[in-house]
Order: C-alpha cells, then sequence, then structure tokens
C-alpha cells in the first residue's frame, strides 16, 4: 500500500503499478482542483483478500481522519459500488473512469453530486487523456521514483474464469503511439534513466488501433525516436502474445532490460485450461529456451496462482516444476480466493489449508531459485540504476546494495560479491 500526500489531500494506493500510476495523477487533480480535507482510497479487486484489505484501508483512514471526506475509487469500487457506498465510512465512490478526470475533484461538483459516481466501464473506447498527456511536470516528479511508469494499454478483452479485473477496468485500448513517444521524450528530458511500460494487458497493446500494430514495434519505435533513453522496461506480459515482433525487441535491443516477466498464473495444462488461459506449460518453458538462446543474461519473474480449484497434488508439482524448469527467478505467488460472478468461483475449491501450504510451497521453490541465480552473479559487475532507499536494480531486475550508493536517480557500475537470498550485494567500481 502507498501513500500519497497532497497539502489537502491524502491519497491511498492498494494493488498494482497502473493504480500508483493513476494515484499520482489523481493527486495531481486533487491540487490543481484545491480539493481541500479529503482522503482518495484507490482500490484493488484482483483477489478477494485484496477486497477485503481494501475495506480495511477505508476503516482505518475513517478512524485516522475523521472529518475528512472519504472518497473510493478503483477496481473493487468500480465492480461493486453500491456495497462500498453502503460503508458508514465512505461519502463518495467514484469509477475507474470517471477518477482520472480533472474535473471529478472539483469541490463544487462533489457536494452537488451523487454518493455514487461510477458508469459503464465497458462503454469506454479510448484510454484516458490525463494519461496520455500526463508529462506536467510537477506531476510526475510526485512520483519520487528513479523510473517512471507509462500506462499505453488499458482494459482487457480475455476472460480468464479466476479473473475479475475486465469488469472493473473494462474492454482493451491502447494509447497511438506518437503519444507514447512524445510522453517518453518528456520523461527523459525531466531525468528519468528508465521508463516501463505498463497496462492491465499490455501485450495486447496495438490491437485496438488503426493496422493493429504489434507491442514490439511501439518497443522499437521508443528506442529509435528516443535515444537518450537509456533503459526501457516492460511490465507483465501474457506469453501467448509474445510474438516475433516483441521477441526479437526483447532480445536483440541493448537498452531493452533483459527482463521478462510473464502472466503465467499455472504450469500444469490441465489447470490452464481451466483458467482459460491461451498458453500451455510447453509453450512457456519454449519461450524461455528461445529467449535464453539468442540473450542469456535474461531472467524472468511471473504470477502463479496456488491452489485453483480442482488442483490436485499431482498437478501442483506438474506446476510447481516450472519454476525452476524455465528458471522464474523473480516469482509473485498469490493464494487462490474465489471472486463472486467468475467461472471458477463455482468450480470445486481447494481446502483453505491446502492452499496455504502450497503458496508457502511455492514462494520456498522460488526462493531456491532466486539464490541460484544470485549466486551465478557473484563476481559479475553490471549497472545499476539507484533508488531513494540506497538500493540499485541491475538490468535483469536484481537489486543490489552498496556502501556509499549514488543518489537516487544516477546510475552506477557495480560489482557483485554476495548476496542474502534476496538481494546482491557489491562495491561501486
Amino acid at each position: 500500500m502507498a501513500v500519497k500526500s497532497t497539502s489537502d489531500t491524502k491519497v491511498i494506493t492498494l494493488g498494482c503499478r497502473l493504480n500508483a500510476y493513476e494515484s499520482d495523477v489523481i493527486a495531481g487533480h486533487a491540487r490543481d482542483m484545491e480539493l481541500k480535507d479529503a482522503v482518495v482510497i484507490n482500490t484493488c479487486a484482483v483477489t478477494g483478500e485484496a477486497v477485503r484489505q481494501s475495506r480495511q484501508t477505508i476503516r482505518k483512514a475513517r478512524k485516522q481522519n475523521p472529518h475528512a471526506q472519504i472518497i473510493v475509487t478503483g477496481c473493487a469500487a468500480q465492480i461493486d459500488p453500491k456495497a462500498f457506498a453502503a460503508m458508514p465510512e465512505v461519502d463518495r465512490v467514484i469509477g475507474n473512469a470517471e477518477k482520472m478526470l480533472a474535473g471529478t475533484f472539483d469541490p463544487q461538483v462533489l457536494a452537488a453530486s451523487e454518493p455514487i459516481l461510477v458508469n459503464d466501464i465497458m462503454a469506454v473506447t479510448e484510454t484516458a487523456p490525463q494519461l496520455i498527456m500526463g508529462g506536467n511536470r510537477e506531476r510526475l516528479k510526485s512520483q519520487d521514483r528513479t523510473r517512471a511508469f507509462l500506462q499505453v494499454q488499458n482494459g482487457c478483452d480475455h476472460r480468464c474464469t479466476f479473473c475479475i479485473i475486465p469488469y472493473g477496468r473494462g474492454n482493451a485500448r491502447s494509447v497511438p503511439a506518437g503519444e507514447v513517444v512524445a510522453h517518453v521524450k518528456d520523461l527523459v528530458a525531466q531525468g528519468y534513466g528508465e521508463v516501463v511500460l505498463t497496462g492491465v494487458d499490455l501485450s495486447s497493446w496495438g490491437g485496438d488501433l488503426p493496422g493493429q500494430p504489434p507491442l514490439g514495434d511501439l518497443v522499437r519505435r521508443v528506442l529509435k525516436l528516443v535515444p537518450n533513453l537509456k533503459r526501457l522496461r516492460l511490465s507483465s506480459i501474457d506469453p501467448a502474445e509474445v510474438d516475433e515482433a516483441l521477441f526479437e525487441a526483447l532480445t536483440t535491443e541493448s537498452r531493452m532490460t533483459p527482463y521478462v516477466h510473464l502472466s503465467l498464473q499455472a504450469g500444469d495444462d490441465m489447470i490452464l485450461k481451466r483458467m482459460k488461459r491461451r498458453h500451455l506449460r510447453a509453450d512457456v518453458v519454449s519461450l524461455c529456451e528461445r529467449l535464453k538462446a539468442v540473450r542469456p543474461e535474461i531472467t524472468f519473474g511471473a504470477d502463479m496462482i496456488a491452489g485453483f480449484p480442482t488442483e490436485t497434488d499431482e498437478m501442483f508439482e506438474n506446476g510447481k516444476s516450472i519454476i525452476s524448469e524455465c528458471p522464474i527467478t523473480w516469482l509473485h505467488v498469490f493464494p487462490y480466493s474465489p471472486r463472486e460472478g467468475t467461472p471458477a468461483a463455482q468450480m470445486p475449491p481447494v481446502n483453505g489449508k491446502v492452499i496455504k501450504a502450497r503458496a508457502k510451497a511455492l514462494r520456498e521453490e522460488g526462493a531456491r531459485v532466486r539464490a541460484e541465480h544470485l549466486d551465478s552473479c557473484v563476481g559479475e559487475s553490471d549497472t545499476a540504476l539507484f533508488e531513494a532507499d540506497g538500493t540499485g536494480r541491475l538490468p535483469d531486475f536484481t537489486r543490489v546494495k552498496v556502501d556509499s550508493p549514488p543518489k537516487a536517480g544516477q546510475f552506477g557500475k557495480v560489482k557483485l560479491t554476495g548476496h542474502d537470498g534476496d538481494i546482491a550485494t557489491g562495491s561501486l567500481i
């Protein structure tokens, strides 16, 4: 959870990087509209636990800010606005499209509006112009990051059986390439050394644009037209959507970071089919092998769900083995929790204790693979981009600590000397 404050408004973020980016825009709107004494909570709906945490955060915000206006937005609010409006702590519920409009946060508009301002997200056909034109220097500096996260896509046209997010984000829609390039140029001019392209279903970028350009074309265009950009990184991508254009961009562009975060979710074919994913286990293993063969320094991250309905012990073990087979160095594990309205919620569930144990086992396997990667790094040298906490991030996503680190936003060449299982240690050279 992240908290961002202006002089009069606090914005609390739960969930993904996209929410974090949008919270920066919300904070800018609140400041521009001179919204005072308000707390905006940008909720997440990716799991049942995320919704529970959103509710808990709202209650805590009311206790800590008894006289403030509590405004709730984000995916959980978009999907079930009436439930959040019914909470005694909540004054206003605002939808995902409405939260990106500056006028929404005009105090006079809020005072005159109904408690629920949420429209049909499926009717939204374009990205919010504030996200395209959000190169306002003050607003982007409020990110307080050494890298900038740039939304180039929103929504999703797929219907995985466990996922409620399309109902919170709407259908897939892309920011035109020219607007993306202009935005990246502005970020580089502000001194950002790394830009991360992000979206709800990032690898579907371009499908709704004229000519249906692939994401790989966008990557190449950004790198060609913004030669001063030192690093370009992608957020999570769908293995089924890594076409030849994206494969070539990932393996041949030196400024494209050698890190691929896969929206994997499972490693067993039967579970993948029941999830309604568009890839099989062998597809992912083959993709990782092909990428590594061409660019050996590439590392992989992935999201995996533990205890999906109907998962047997054999299915789980088969899925777990993909972590070492790929290998997946940076693993995010989510214990399955049912979301009302999804097909998976109607499937035979796995026992809660079993889900917890399987999540633990996945994390342990991920930690083992990560330690092996860090072992292999000892003695190597690479360039880190340093952050406000004093740690640096290598191109392959490895985090590193050094004595007397450079200032946040600066690059430094580092020789790696060890690690603690999670973070590498080294010295500047």
